[in-house]
């Protein structure tokens, strides 16, 4: 069995989140320059468990999930519940950046998200374990970025991204710099994968993961946020070769009442079981239509609360195993 080296292949194995215990942490500077950098300086952020409603429907939907993928033969593994996160185990995308045989626990930007991987270190045993340096939290934040999209929340101090901020294409890793990722880790990045070639996307959206903007989708085509790559010049050159399609208008599927984590493009953030078969969120059907035309098959599945936990089924897997 293959490790996973890219967002397409054949799926074989992967972890999918749980939500759990999920929460909004107390407010430190880092959570409100990186995941409120938009609001004003009055802004007061609504921190504890997220209400039982959204858990309870959360797990409900994400079962689906796991109960369509495991019909579908892939092996299913799942978060250790007796982690209790200072954030939630319901993202495992964003902890853990698997590259081949490789398992690198990022620099994360959110201070509440360190030592978050390890409710799925069990599942990583197989890999080589790479534990990212601390960033030294005193000098990393710009508090300059409150209000500003045009300035990043993260100075450039030391490495620090979330693995979210990278998407894989086998020798191509192509790195957003964000409110979760900047130039030293994407450098810092470059350092371990001396054979690999990290792209970063600059200036192309700020808050703050890469998998809501692009979706690659196999070689060759890639599904782009027209909100976001306004043009095939904004790619790095590697992706401008590629044929570029744009999502379509997303259908709007609402948050719980004072818990928007996303916007609506979060439907961009799919997830690939092979080249030829997608899941996305139930009701984003003109972009089923779209891929329908590329002879790639969707999965229409429900995630009531994917805006109000920011995540969409690409953010709550990691996949371990793809067959190449």
């Amino acid at each position: 069995m293959n490790f996973s080296s890219n967002e397409w292949d054949p799926l074989k194995k992967v972890i999918v989140g749980i939500t759990d215990d999920a929460k909004i942490p107390e407010a430190d500077i880092s959570l409100r320059v990186v995941n409120y950098a938009d609001k004003d300086e009055n802004f007061k952020i609504r921190t504890g468990l997220y209400p039982q409603q959204v858990i309870d429907e959360s797990n409900e939907d994400v079962e689906i999930f796991c109960d369509f993928l495991k019909k579908e033969n892939i092996e299913v593994l799942r978060p250790d519940k007796k982690y209790v996160p200072n954030y939630y185990n319901y993202c495992p995308r964003d902890t853990v950046l698997i590259v081949e045989d490789k398992a690198i626990v990022t620099p994360n930007a959110l201070a509440a998200r360190v030592g978050e991987w390890k409710a799925s270190s069990e599942h990583l045993k197989p890999f080589k374990n790479i534990i990212a340096p601390e960033p030294d939290r005193t000098k990393l934040y710009n508090i300059g970025c409150l209000g500003d999209p045009e300035v990043l929340a993260l100075n450039e101090t030391d490495p620090c991204f979330d693995a979210a901020n990278v998407l894989r294409a086998n020798d191509d890793l192509y790195y957003l710099v964000s409110n979760s990722g900047n130039k030293k880790g994407a450098k810092y990045l470059q350092t371990l994968f001396p054979n690999k070639k990290v792209h970063t996307i600059e200036k192309v959206y700020s808050y703050m993961h890469l998998d809501s903007t692009i979706a690659l989708l196999r070689e060759g085509l890639v599904l782009c946020n027209p909100k976001r790559i306004k043009s095939e010049e904004m790619l790095p050159k590697p992706l401008q070769s590629w044929e570029v399609i744009y999502a379509p208008e997303p259908v709007d599927i609402g948050y719980y009442p004072g818990y928007c984590n996303s916007s609506p493009w979060i439907n961009v953030n799919l997830f690939s079981i092979n080249p030829n078969l997608v899941v996305i969120e139930e009701h984003q059907t003109e972009l089923a239509k779209l891929l329908d035309k590329y002879n790639i098959d969707s999965a229409m599945l429900p995630l009531r609360h994917a805006r109000t936990l920011g995540g969409c089924f690409h953010c709550i897997t990691l996949d371990l195993h793809r067959a190449s």
